[in-house]
């Protein structure tokens, strides 16, 4: 169970000032207060790292941008239809930063790389694009066709659900593939 906790430290690293951003929005209600936080939270991280003399990962610089620059327009525009339309400005660009090949390796337990092929690790890395590539536009299509009663019902739960789902496929399907590789390799000596 902790090699499975252990792969959310690098995401929850990655996406910090976003998570703490949406964390706030959901506890106050407050989309300055949160925007504010979340920001403070980005640079404070980002500073961190320069003390420590980490260097901030791809998507670690896509995560605050988007705080900084979707919650600075949220603050200008007030408008709610922005509001709605946001998560698909947010998953759009998620997605492109995940169209470069190979970004998901930092993510994947060395055991794993050792077990499976370069190209099924790839592959997924372009699943998971796929998927935000889908969400944001199944967002932008609930946002602006089906109104706002529809559109929140959806981001109650399609956002949440797929990528947890595709993460669970994900995990049985690489462990499986490991599982099975180690095996292997253990039966070939006895042959």
């Amino acid at each position: 169970m902790l090699n499975f906790l252990k792969v959310f430290k690098p995401i929850a690293a990655d996406f910090l000032s976003t998570i703490v951003f949406i964390a706030i929005l959901e506890i106050t209600d407050n989309v300055v207060l949160s925007t504010g936080v979340g920001i403070a939270s980005g640079i404070g991280q980002f500073l961190w790292f320069r003390y420590r003399g980490i260097k901030m990962e791809l998507m670690q610089w896509a995560s605050l941008v988007l705080v900084i620059v979707l919650g600075s327009a949220t603050i200008l525009t007030k408008d709610p239809r922005f509001m709605m339309v946001k998560p698909s400005i947010a998953g759009f660009a998620i997605a492109c930063v995940m169209l470069k090949r190979g970004w998901q390796l930092r993510y994947i337990p060395p055991i794993v790389q050792e077990n499976t092929s370069q190209g099924f690790l790839i592959g997924w890395g372009y699943l998971w694009s796929l998927l935000y590539f889908a969400l944001a536009g199944a967002n932008l299509y609930f946002a602006l066709v089906l109104g706002k009663q529809k559109w929140e019902a959806f981001t109650a739960v399609v956002p949440m659900a797929a990528p947890l789902g595709l993460f669970l496929i994900q995990y049985v399907s690489m462990r499986w593939l490991v599982v099975r590789a180690v095996r292997a390799r253990m039966a070939a000596p006895a042959e």
